[in-house]
């Protein structure tokens, strides 16, 4: 498995591969097996692993050199210049299946909308039919979020935020979804080189306590939920009391979701604050 939990191919072992594996190694690469089976199987002749590993071993995300990122089962259109999700935020997902089927879901913050689309194909398998609205600011996340969204009938907007989302959504979203960037800006420089230089610093630096975005997200929320309608959000472990002092703070009611996994790591286990509104 590679870092994102992509599965590796099982074809009978390239001959090519032991070199390309120790290119990675000496990279740094922790899977290094994984990903260059997935990056000889990507490429359509040598020059191109050429290009390839040398982009790798330079530090590239290795998703934005196979264009796809795997999130919750399912390959998600990704490139240069977008932020590729974590294995952790697939909590989100499941928060969100675990509450009461919504009619409207709005993904803010979408990025490559894996969060959003993973949530209505896991609405959609249930038996549910909601719509799913999706926001990004950033051209290059929005133009990956379209290409995975719309093929499933979701509207996706390009603008900062609520301010790019349709007005008549206003109190009638059950289910609002923000990934929003909440690294401490200060922690930014202390991140693997593949996301301080490769994706874009709106997707990671949520300012001094990296809550910046959320503050925004969350006085704005009350004014578009739905009764008893949530937002659902991610957070660091240092970071929950002040997310949830909030939440309370703008009259939601907050609970924390973790994962229960013992053996979860900073990769895979995540925390997410989920900020009800109450019902008329």
């Amino acid at each position: 498995m590679t870092r994102t939990g992509a599965p590796v191919p099982t074809d009978p072992p390239d001959p090519r591969a032991p070199v390309v594996t120790a290119r990675l190694r000496a990279a740094g690469c922790v899977f290094a097996e994984d990903e260059a089976a997935l990056l000889l199987g990507s490429a359509a002749d040598a020059a191109r692993l050429e290009e390839l590993v040398a982009r790798r071993v330079a530090g590239e995300p290795l998703e934005h050199l196979l264009g796809w990122v795997s999130f919750a089962g399912r390959r998600w259109s990704v490139g240069p210049g977008v932020f590729v999700p974590r294995r952790r935020t697939e909590l989100m997902v499941a928060a969100a299946l675990a509450l009461p089927a919504p009619a409207t879901v709005l993904d803010l913050c979408c990025g490559c909308g894996a969060v959003g689309g993973s949530v209505l194909l896991g609405l959609r398998a249930a038996g549910a039919a909601p719509v799913l609205h999706a926001s990004d600011v950033e051209p290059a996340a929005v133009t990956h979020a379209r290409r995975n969204l719309e093929p499933l009938g979701a509207a996706v907007h390009e603008g900062d935020l609520l301010a790019a989302v349709p007005t008549i959504l206003r109190g009638r979203v059950d289910l609002l979804l923000c990934n929003a960037p909440y690294v401490p800006t200060a922690a930014i420089a202390t991140m693997p080189p593949e996301a301080r230089d490769h994706e874009p610093a709106v997707a990671l630096d949520g300012g001094s306590d990296g809550l910046d975005v959320l503050r925004r997200v969350v006085a704005a929320a009350p004014g578009w939920l739905a009764p008893g309608g949530s937002l659902l959000f991610e957070v660091g472990t240092d970071q929950v009391d002040g997310a949830t002092a909030l939440v309370t703070a703008h009259g939601l009611r907050a609970a924390v979701v973790t994962d229960d996994d013992p053996d979860a790591d900073d990769a895979t286990g995540g925390t997410v604050v989920v900020a009800t509104l109450a019902r008329a």
